[in-house]
């Protein structure tokens, strides 16, 4: 199989953006979501390597990048999408969570930089239970340094339905997620720096609310994807995307939830999607 290797580009404000690179093909990136960076789609990229090449960008506070600085918001995640699409000449993108919001708001804005796009579970605040009702208790943690009880918050806040290991108490987790942060590994160092990233996860999501009737304009192609076992406010999202993009089509993965596509999720069964999508 084809190495990995790196690459980088400024994003408008100058922030570098780190990316990995595999396969051969036309052009794929692959957009990571909340408390994710390119490493989580690895396995994905592996199984794809053979049709497409794939970009990972490390979104901004993650891995290859820099920091999301200040003046971090929507223009950002634009800006730094944006960048990497000029950079690789892809056009086509699949994105996670709120990699694919990131992703709605470039299709919105830049679309002449975009061919497809295949979204999975965009979390739209649209009504009740909302994917911001764990956002007060994660910033109040996260502020007081509590790392462990702020992770427990957000995987909490954003897991599957019938999971079993979110559905432990916090009593189990708290300490568990307590030992994983202090661990001296290179997994560890990870996941100290993913935890503080949901803070702009958040920020995005909330920017976003009330605005999804912006998103007719958008006349790409668009593939929306879910989970049966995703977050009840998932599957209301992707139903009210769907009421405004009426020629997107619709598929729903069975046995998975919200991070199929993520190394520790069923990552083939995603990739099959996109083989037909992007064919």
């Amino acid at each position: 199989m084809t190495a990995w290797t790196t690459g980088r580009v400024a994003s408008r404000d100058g922030t570098t953006i780190g990316y990995r690179q595999i396969g051969a093909g036309p052009g794929l990136v692959l957009l990571a979501g909340g408390m994710q960076s390119s490493r989580n789609f690895t396995r994905l990229g592996e199984v794809l390597a053979d049709r497409f090449t794939l970009y990972l960008p490390d979104r901004r506070g993650r891995g290859l990048s820099g920091p999301p600085g200040p003046d971090y918001g929507i223009d950002t995640e634009v800006d730094d999408l944006s960048a990497v699409l000029a950079q690789t000449s892809a056009r086509d993108i699949f994105a996670l969570s709120s990699g694919a919001i990131a992703t709605l708001w470039t299709a919105l804005r830049r679309p002449q930089a975009l061919g497809k796009i295949a979204l999975y579970e965009p979390p739209l605040p649209i009504g009740r239970p909302s994917p911001l009702d764990c956002v007060p208790r994660y910033e109040r943690e996260l502020a007081a340094g509590n790392l462990p009880a702020a992770m427990v918050t957000a995987m909490k806040g954003t897991g599957d339905r019938r999971d079993w290991f979110t559905g432990l108490p916090r009593l189990l987790l708290t300490p568990m997620m307590g030992m994983a942060l202090r661990g001296s590994g290179e997994e560890a160092a990870a996941i100290r720096e993913l935890v503080p990233t949901f803070h702009h996860d958040a920020q995005l999501v909330a920017a976003t609310a009330g605005q999804v009737g912006r998103f007719s304009a958008i006349s790409l192609p668009v593939l929306l994807m879910g989970g049966e076992n995703s977050n009840p406010y998932l599957p209301m999202a992707l139903d009210a995307l769907q009421r405004e993009l009426p020629q997107a089509e619709r598929v729903e993965l069975k046995g998975v939830g919200h991070i199929a596509a993520d190394n520790v999720g069923k990552p083939g069964l995603v990739a099959s999607e996109l083989r037909r999508f992007f064919a």
